[in-house]
């Protein structure tokens, strides 16, 4: 137990890590607007220099820790304050010893962007946030567990973002960060979700048997039979539901296809498949 959670905490310090290295790296120098209370931090730092952002990042938390301790768990509450500190400090102390230099402003988006998103994905995969509107976006998690964490995020962070583009004088700032943001939030649900994207395939046909027989015992594919009924023909009809992985699509494609060519099939993106050949259940902390 005390490994496992030494190894979950190890996580979460790299996450940090990368987290205050790309705001350090790429967002601070190239004045792109980044979202969330380090966000925040970053317009008052523009508006008073004297101001670290990683103090006062640490500052503006502590009323979202104190309004969402209750809600999120004592475990969360525990990591989501190592996560800070981590993120925090390793902002400050970063921009002290090294000052990175301008570079194109898109190219300092997409991979300050990416960058983050990996640091979030890792600190949001052992159950923590890094603070700030990661909270918020958790919380929102708990009203609507079925979006995933990367579409939470957009929501706060948009105010963040045009508060943003009032302090930097600039439009340009906060589109740079709406940038950042979009891809922060691919790269972190990447992360937490996986690139293998599974999908659910609804499979319509006269010929549903032999197709049911040949995912079944052919490809290893499991399938649920769902009662149907035509709303024009009235006809009673067999719709076949499979969930398999993105890399299978053509496979799966071709086989009702060959055995149906006039088969109705429809596709559709699914997250946390959870099963067997598939995740295992994880509870939401």
């Amino acid at each position: 137990m005390i490994q496992k959670t030494l190894k979950s905490y190890a996580v979460i310090a790299v996450g940090s890590l990368l987290f205050a290295l790309a705001f350090d790296w790429f967002f601070a120098p190239n004045q792109v607007a980044i979202g969330g209370i380090t966000g925040a931090a970053q317009v008052i730092n523009v508006l008073i220099p004297a101001l670290p952002v990683g103090i006062l990042t640490i500052v503006l938390n502590i009323p979202l820790f104190i309004a969402g301790w209750r809600l999120i768990g004592f475990h969360l509450l525990a990591s989501s304050l190592f996560s800070m500190a981590v993120s925090s400090a390793a902002i400050d102390l970063i921009a002290l010893v090294w000052e990175f230099p301008p570079m194109d402003p898109m190219l300092a988006t997409l991979c300050g962007g990416a960058l983050l998103g990996l640091g979030l994905g890792l600190v949001f995969s052992q159950g923590a946030t890094t603070g700030g509107t990661d909270i918020v976006a958790r919380l929102l998690k708990l009203e609507f567990p079925w979006l995933p964490m990367g579409q939470l995020l957009l929501v706060p962070d948009g105010v963040v973002l045009a508060a943003a583009a009032l302090a930097f004088g600039e439009v340009s700032a906060a589109l740079y960060g709406a940038v950042a943001l979009f891809v922060t939030a691919r790269v972190m649900d990447t992360v937490l979700y996986g690139l293998d994207t599974c999908k659910t395939a609804y499979i319509i046909s006269d010929n549903w048997r032999a197709i049911a027989d040949v995912l079944l015992t052919e490809q290893d594919r499991g399938v649920t039979i769902l009662r149907g009924q035509g709303a024009y023909s009235g006809a009673d009809k067999q719709v076949l539901m499979v969930a398999f992985r993105q890399r299978d699509i053509v496979q799966l494609r071709r086989t009702v296809h060959s055995l149906d060519p006039q088969a109705f099939m429809i596709v559709c993106n699914a997250h946390e498949v959870l099963g067997e050949g598939f995740g295992d259940y994880q509870k939401e902390d």
